[in-house]
């Protein structure tokens, strides 16, 4: 019998713990899980939540290894991404854990992801979608679905009405405003409440909408006590 830990069974990313920071979990009455982009880092999603006035939750940041969740590009086939991509989602799916094991509900937690984190996150809302769940919000701040765009998908279940934010520019060079599209499609078909926003002449940055656009998902999350 192979005697590896859970954490190299959990790939590339495994071992490494998230960030935690603002309330404590154990005080705290909801949580951002903020997934952090290529070449970024934990610390680097906290000035986010601090914008969205997100000031009385606990946060919680996934910690890429190599600052870079997965080698390829989002659109690329996704075995070109293994075995970073399935540990990414894993390390993403250990932190909402971690939340909801401390007593936290789905319904409080708010995924929160900018560019490779963004695609990074939509992907696992897709797969927590096929056990019925209600996130308190999930929003993608330059980012896509996650795959070659010309397979078909198999996305089923249901987000149960969670408000998910999908914001891009229309400039962005790395993430084709057809698929921010399509994605937001696709959450529509998982019963989720879809707020497209297409930014025209903004690239790869998060813009001031965004930022109140997050602030106001924060400020009801807030209110559902």
């Amino acid at each position: 019998m192979n005697d590896t830990t859970a954490a190299e069974r959990a790939g590339p990313h495994g071992s490494v713990s998230p960030l935690m920071a603002g309330t404590p979990l154990t005080e705290a009455s909801y949580a951002l899980v903020l997934v952090h982009g290529r070449g970024g880092s934990a610390e680097g999603m906290l000035p986010i939540a601090k914008a969205a006035k997100a000031t009385d939750a606990a946060l919680v940041a996934p910690v890429a290894v190599g600052n870079s969740w997965y080698p390829k590009r989002f659109l690329d086939p996704r075995e070109q991404n293994e075995p970073w991509l399935s540990s990414a989602l894993a390390s993403v799916g250990a932190a909402v854990e971690q939340v909801r094991a401390a007593g936290i509900p789905s319904e409080r937690i708010f995924l929160v992801g900018f560019s490779q984190g963004a695609c990074l996150m939509l992907e696992y809302a897709t797969m927590a979608a096929k056990s019925d769940v209600r996130f308190g919000g999930v929003a993608a701040l330059a980012g896509g679905l996650i795959g070659d765009p010309l397979v078909a998908r198999d996305d089923r279940g249901s987000l149960g009405g969670t408000p998910v934010l999908l914001a891009c520019g229309n400039a962005d060079s790395h993430i084709p405003e057809a698929i921010v599209r399509s994605s937001a499609e696709v959450f529509r078909q998982l019963d989720a409440s879809v707020d497209l926003r297409i930014y025209p002449g903004i690239g790869h940055d998060i813009v001031g909408d965004e930022i109140d656009a997050l602030t106001e998902m924060v400020n009801t999350l807030r209110g559902a006590q």
